[in-house]
């Protein structure tokens, strides 16, 4: 019979994550990656291009 009941180390369901827990949602980061990108862009076009 298999044992269904919570462990000891899962966290409560009002326990407070911290930051680190949001930054590891994948949504998150591609949101991140792709703002990033979109600045990476404008600032080589801004300095490369005359």
């Amino acid at each position: 019979m298999v044992d269904t009941t919570q462990s000891e180390a899962a966290p409560e369901k009002d326990e407070q994550r911290g930051c680190l827990f949001a930054l590891s949602q994948p949504p998150l980061m591609i949101f991140l990656a792709v703002i990033g990108c979109l600045l990476l862009m404008a600032s080589l076009h801004d300095l490369l291009l005359p």
